[in-house]
Parts: structure tokens; sequence; C-alpha cells
């Protein structure tokens, strides 16, 4: 593979393709790569283009770059395709997940992961994305699939179920996030840090965290008890005291995922750990606005345009694969294969279900790596979310609607806040706003 073909699918996500394109082009190994940039928005997709050769031209690479909006042509004997997608969009799909669980009291953070709108978001996106990964079966089928879409965990089982034969691993930066940020808390470098981590998206925990092979938990227990931990990160501390483990997602993220912090007439807990509720549609104006800058700076060729590299692992992979040069990234796979072919990876998590592991990635592709048995009360914690997990799939693989309504049923922060009467009205609720976004067996009841 000396010429590689990157197709970028979702290529319109402008600001998050610039930056892969920068991590990528940066390898003088991958310079000359043929990039397919694919969206189904012309004006996001032409925007991206102009990026893709301004990088270039800041990088030195010379790669061929084709934009188009036939996404046929964009797979054709793709390589590597990096998906990005974002189903329904902001309008109206983000807003609905987050305006109609407020009608019944029901309040989130995020709603991309777990919870009813992380629900929603899997029943809108996985449907598309098998039907995309039917077409790398038919134009690409030895192509390797980087998804970095969410719901991370949902999306990967999914495929998994119906487009087994697509190579697919799931990529999030959550891992060497919050690695640096712990290492900030700490005051080291984190290229000193060793750590271990394991688990599923959004709730993965560092089984190791180390500085020159001492532990460096004593220091963050200290830090947790001391109470002067970060004001936007109080979750996290708060669990780490409780679990004896540190998550990896960030606390906004996380306080959805549990029943603790997010609390109907308990403002106090709001508080006391600085949850920001209705933070991602706060973000998703933000992005937009941060579109509409990058594409008035693009219009001034005197504007120069940074390109710094990214901690996304996607250039990594491909940069491995293509010159053979051995790397440890951490990827969402499958617990076990489906087809009983290998044990797990989590032996006390389930066969089927979505873990996020370190990788071995060389020339012969993505390598999980065998983790064995993770503390019982994090393995406990995690079922909670794979329970949900697990009934979303159900009901998208087998078109039994019944599922969606048991996922929400027993989804963590759902049933903290919500009677059973009031879950089952809230689904039917989002299925009805959702409309064709979701699968014609799965939508709402006449």
């Amino acid at each position: 593979m000396t010429t590689p073909k990157i197709a970028f699918v979702g290529a319109g996500s402008t600001v998050f393709a610039k930056n892969l394109l920068g991590d990528i082009l940066s390898f003088p190994e991958l310079g000359g790569a043929d990039i397919r940039l694919f969206d189904i928005n012309q004006e996001r997709l032409d925007v991206t283009e102009q990026v893709a050769h301004r990088v270039a031209r800041t990088v030195g690479a010379s790669p061929r770059v084709v934009a188009t909006t036939d996404r046929d042509r964009a797979l054709d004997g793709a390589d590597f395709v990096i998906n990005m997608i974002q189903v329904g969009g902001y309008q109206p799909a983000t807003v609905t997940d987050f305006e109609v669980p407020k009608q019944y009291g029901l309040r989130q953070t995020i709603a991309d992961t777990l919870g009813i709108g992380g629900i929603m978001r899997a029943l809108r996106t996985v449907p598309v994305l098998a039907d995309m990964s039917r077409d790398m079966e038919r134009l690409c089928p030895d192509t390797l699939h980087l998804n970095y879409v969410n719901p991370m965990a949902m999306n990967i089982w999914g495929l998994a179920r119906l487009t087994p034969r697509v190579k697919t691993v799931g990529l999030c930066h959550s891992v060497q996030h919050t690695a640096e940020e712990l290492a900030k808390d700490l005051g080291i470098p984190v290229e000193e840090i060793d750590y271990l981590c394991a688990g599923i998206n959004h709730m993965a925990f560092y089984l190791k965290f180390e500085h020159r092979g001492q532990s460096l938990y004593p220091r963050l227990m200290e830090l947790a008890e001391s109470g002067q931990v970060p004001e936007w990160n109080r979750v996290r501390y708060e669990m780490l005291r409780r679990l004896g483990s540190f998550v990896t997602e960030s606390s906004e993220h996380f306080s959805e995922y549990v029943p603790y912090f997010i609390k109907r007439g308990r403002d106090d807990l709001l508080e006391k750990f600085n949850v920001p509720l209705d933070e991602y549609p706060r973000r998703c104006v933000s992005q937009i606005g941060g579109w509409e800058d990058l594409r008035t700076k693009l219009q001034n060729p005197d504007e120069p345009l940074e390109v710094t590299r990214s901690v996304e692992y996607g250039s990594l992979i491909i940069h491995s694969m293509v010159t053979g040069q051995p790397r440890v990234v951490y990827g969402n796979v499958m617990n076990s294969p489906l087809d009983g072919s290998a044990g797990k990876l989590i032996a006390n998590l389930p066969d089927e279900c979505s873990v996020e592991v370190p990788c071995l990635v060389d020339r012969q592709g993505i390598q999980p790596t065998r983790i064995g048995r993770i503390p019982p009360q994090l393995a406990g914690l995690m079922q909670t979310n794979i329970n949900v997990q697990a009934l979303t799939v159900e009901a998208i693989v087998t078109g039994n609607r019944e599922h969606i309504f048991h996922a929400a049923m027993l989804d963590p922060h759902t049933s903290a806040e919500l009677d059973l009467d009031q879950i089952w009205a809230l689904t039917n609720d989002l299925l009805n706003q959702h409309g064709d976004f979701i699968p014609e067996a799965l939508q709402a009841a006449d």
C-alpha cells in the first residue's frame, strides 16, 4: 500500500476533518495520499475541500484531493474509511433529543452516548452506518472502517450484528485527553506516565496509572479527598473516591450515565458537582460559529491556516498500517467475536458487547489486547450501561420496537427520574418527533 486511498465520510464536519487531514498529511509517507471527501451538504463539502488544499500547502504535502457528493465514488477501492457523520444534525435531531425530555422533567448534559438521547441517536445512526458498510462490502471489502461517530458502543455493536464482514474499529479521544488532564492536575508531563485502561466507551477506567513505576492513585485520591479538584471535573473525582479508579469520559458526560448527580429538585447536587445541563446544544451552536469563522478565514488568502497535530488515533493507525511501524492505540471493538472464534477481551463483561481496550496496530491491522478480569465494581457499573446498549441494538437488528421502551426503562438516569408511564410516553413522543429518521419498523405507533 504505497499510496493509501482514504475516504472521509461526513467530510462537512470541517473542523474535525481539518484536524485529521493535518495529522495524516504531516506524515511524509502519507503526504501523497489519495483523499476522497464525501458529504451530502455541498456547501460544507466545498469548504472542507478548500481546507484540504490549504492544509496540504501548509505542511508541504501533495495529496490527490477529490470532493464528491457521490458516496460510491468516495468509497470505491478505499483502503481506509473515516466516518464522522451526524444523522439529523443539530437541527432538528439534537434539539429534539433535549427539548422533548424536558417536557417530562428529564434533563441531560450531552445526550449522545446513553440516556434517552443516546438511544434515539443510535436508532437514527446505526441503520445509516450499516447501509454505508454494505456499500463498503461491495466497493472496498478490504477496507478498515475508522468510526468516530457516537453513540460509539451501540454503533460498533450494531455494525458487528448487521455487517460483520467489514473490519471496523471505533475511535475516541477520551483516554488520551483524560491522561493529559490528570497529568496536569499532578504536575507531571504526560509523556512520563504509563497507563492501562479498559472498559466500555465513555466508561473505561485506568487500571494502572503510574509514574516511574510508582502508582499515582494515592496522589489522585489525596486530591479527591482534599476537595481541591478542578471545578469542571468534580463528578469524576467523586467517582474515584467511591470506586477507587478514575473514569475516562468527562464529568459532564459521565453525570448522565449514572443516577447520582442529576435529580429533579436537587439543584444542590448540580451546584456541588458543577453539572452543566444542556451542554451539548451550547457546544453545537459554538461549533456552527467555528465553521462560519473558518469559512471566512479561507476566503482571505493572506490569513494563515494553523496546522498542529491532534491526539486523534486515526492518522497513527493509517501510518502504522502503511509503514509497519508498531503503535498502541485505544480502540472500540467487540468483546468476543460473534462467531465464537476467540475468547473475551474483558473476562467479566458479556461476550456480546463493545469494549474499549488497548490495541496493537501494524501492517497486520488492529490487534486488541486481552485484559482479563477488571475490578467487579467497575464491571457492575458498566453492565448498567451495557443493558441499555444491548436492548437498543436488539431493537434495531430485529425491528422489535418494544425493546426501545425496555432500553429506556433500564437506563440509569431516565429510570431514576421518571415512572414507567412517563418513560413509555416520552419514548413514543420522541419516536414520533424524529419521524423518518427512525427506521420504519421502529417508528411511533399511530
